[in-house]
């Protein structure tokens, strides 16, 4: 019975943001005549105002996001072609970003640049668990292969990493910039804003599940080597 109950925790709180977060942007994704344009159109608008025109605007096939790289907010088709209160939420969210870059927001930079460095180190870490088994048996020293497998366990805390520092990142794009944006233009009535709070919450929760996922999988490993 506690097994049960332990893995119906462990799967809500694994899954159960994402579901969460899935029902609330399709709730509000359906078209709306009332909105006098896209997705899209409203994040050129803000853009705009905020004299954020080097930013460029493109259609993503990798989920709605910005790039400070290349200085660019892309949106997935329904958001930038779509006339509902979701896509219109999401637009001021990625625009929040922008503004973060614009502005020095410096947990931004480090997001990026520790992104990035996670990556390499992930690849490292994978190539080294490959690497372990050859080794222990070439060398025949298990301590060669624990190792590794140490280095390996140890990349996956990047991940985790990278996850707890993108969440006050995310709700910081969402309620310090893009909800003031939506205010102070009064772009929507006050049901809608209600709405708008509850879908940059959505928004800002996005990499909740990630961030559990990869401290439980790092959780899972060092428990493992510590047999």
């Amino acid at each position: 019975m506690h097994i049960l109950i332990g893995v119906t925790i462990l799967l809500l709180l694994l899954f159960g943001p994402q579901l969460w977060v899935q029902a609330v942007l399709k709730r509000h994704s359906k078209p709306r005549d009332d909105f006098p344009g896209t997705g899209g159109e409203f994040a050129r608008h803000l853009l705009d105002r905020l004299e954020l025109k080097n930013i460029q605007l493109e259609a993503s096939d990798a989920g709605d996001h910005y790039d400070p790289a290349n200085k660019v907010v892309r949106l997935t088709p329904d958001k930038l072609n779509g006339r509902s209160l979701t896509a219109i939420t999401v637009a001021a969210h990625e625009v929040g970003h922008a503004l973060q870059d614009q502005l020095g927001y410096k947990p931004l930079r480090w997001r990026t640049r520790l992104a990035l460095l996670a990556q390499t180190i992930q690849q490292l870490g994978n190539g080294l668990f490959i690497l372990a088994p050859l080794v222990a048996a070439a060398t025949r020293a298990p301590s060669s292969a624990f190792l590794m497998l140490a280095a390996g366990v140890a990349s996956f805390g990047s991940a985790a990493l990278v996850h707890l520092i993108t969440l006050p990142v995310e709700w910081d794009a969402s309620f310090r910039r893009a909800l003031p944006l939506l205010e102070a233009g009064r772009y929507l009535s006050d049901q809608d804003q209600r709405d708008a709070r509850q879908i940059l919450t959505a928004a800002a929760f996005t990499y909740v599940a990630g961030s559990l996922a990869s401290l439980l999988n790092l959780w899972r490993w060092l428990r493992w080597m510590r047999r």
